[in-house]
């Protein structure tokens, strides 16, 4: 088979809200080979990605993502590598390259999947996919009584565990943080996992962070995500050491595997979290899994869009049986929920299943996705480089 044609389609909200929520826009790529079509999704600013996809050459190391994709052998899970590291030797200077390719190569994916009815976890080398834990991922509450609220509301619906995140959390005094802290323990209960991201509004503030620290171990939070900036491995690390039982938890802005090496090595890191629409797709998160549990470090999905992106975050890891907390986003906007027909929902034990089914098993809803489609059109010297394909 041979890549026939790679469709970018940017959809979006009809308004995008200044707040911590990546459900509302999104990139969903289309690719056809043959008779088959996969679908991925790429967590990224969509028009800077279509640009990258399609922008003229700078250089010989900085050409369109595109020029190493489009008319290339795809027939086995090797080609999806080799065209993988065609892109990041063609596309070397283009920055946006890995977030572009994670797309495509999530696409890929699913296009050899379905083409030999397998799922993706199998074609990875799993035997087997394992349940795993969703903890329901929400931001926090403008105040302390909305985050008591949801978490009492998370606690209802039957989830074990919950991670509350970004809004005001580090951005007012101490005492906020603690409250908003306490309310989430209380409204989850003594027995519920409760995760806490920081969002890196800390940046390299080492002292901010260190004055959470005693409520978040008396609350009995699991981590503490993303404190600092990704890459801040000193700044990580000196935390990790006084956390106690509180991991450390980062990598969500890994975009590259040597980025998630150092994260695992250096930072202090008990969980590191890897989303495929980032790092180069579920190839690159597949070695992250494999290194991470030979370094004893959890490996945990980053992903807060559709359930494609989610069914693609989760293969990387089906098959590691005591890798077992995922992420599952419960506030997503219409647009993420609409993307696709059938989606992934916890069993009556409260425990998530990867699909098993060929590719990725989702199927996308073109009807609705097309009231989020965005018109787009990119022209250069008066030549047209890209206009939205149509859904198909």
């Amino acid at each position: 088979m041979k890549i026939e044609s790679v469709d970018f389609y940017y959809l979006s909200m009809p308004e995008v809200l200044d707040i911590g929520d990546g459900s509302q826009d999104a990139l969903l790529v289309r690719i056809a080979a043959g008779d088959h079509v996969g679908w991925g999704e790429c967590e990224a600013a969509p028009l800077v990605s279509i640009a990258s996809l399609v922008c003229p050459m700078s250089h010989s190391a900085c050409k369109p993502v595109i020029a190493s994709v489009l008319g290339q052998e795809i027939n086995d899970v090797r080609d999806i590598r080799r065209i993988g590291d065609l892109v990041r030797a063609n596309s070397l200077d283009l920055l946006q390259a890995d977030h572009t390719l994670s797309g495509i190569d999530i696409a890929l994916w699913d296009l050899v999947g379905r083409a030999f009815g397998e799922p993706t976890w199998k074609l990875l080398g799993y035997k087997s996919r394992f349940p795993k834990t969703p903890y329901a991922s929400v931001l926090f509450g403008d105040n302390a009584e909305e985050t008591l609220k949801k978490a009492r509301n998370i606690a209802a619906q039957g989830f074990r565990a919950a991670k509350f995140g970004w809004g005001p959390f580090g951005l007012s005094t101490v005492a906020d943080d603690c409250d908003q802290l306490a309310a989430a323990r209380e409204g989850l209960g003594e027995e519920g996992i409760l995760l806490v991201d920081a969002g890196t509004v800390w940046n390299t503030n080492l002292d901010a962070a260190r004055a959470r620290l005693k409520m978040l171990r008396e609350v009995r939070a699991t981590w503490l995500e993303e404190p600092f900036v990704s890459g801040a491995l000193s700044e990580y690390h000196a935390l990790s050491l006084g956390s106690g039982l509180v991991g450390m938890a980062g990598g969500e802005g890994c975009h590259n595997f040597h980025m998630a090496k150092h994260m695992i090595d250096y930072a202090g890191l008990k969980y590191v979290q890897i989303d495929a629409g980032r790092i180069g797709g579920i190839t690159i998160s597949k070695d992250v899994a494999d290194y991470a549990a030979r370094r004893g470090v959890t490996y945990v999905n980053h992903t807060f869009t559709s359930n494609l992106a989610l069914s693609a975050s989760l293969q990387p890891f089906a098959g590691l049986e005591s890798h077992t907390i995922c992420e599952f986003p419960t506030e997503l906007k219409p647009l993420a929920k609409a993307m696709t027909k059938n989606h992934i929902l916890p069993d009556q034990n409260g425990l998530l299943h990867v699909p098993d089914a060929p590719g990725l098993g989702i199927e996308p809803d073109l009807e609705g996705i097309a009231p989020y489609l965005v018109p787009t059109e990119i022209t250069v010297h008066g030549k047209q480089i890209y206009t939205t394909p149509r859904l198909r």
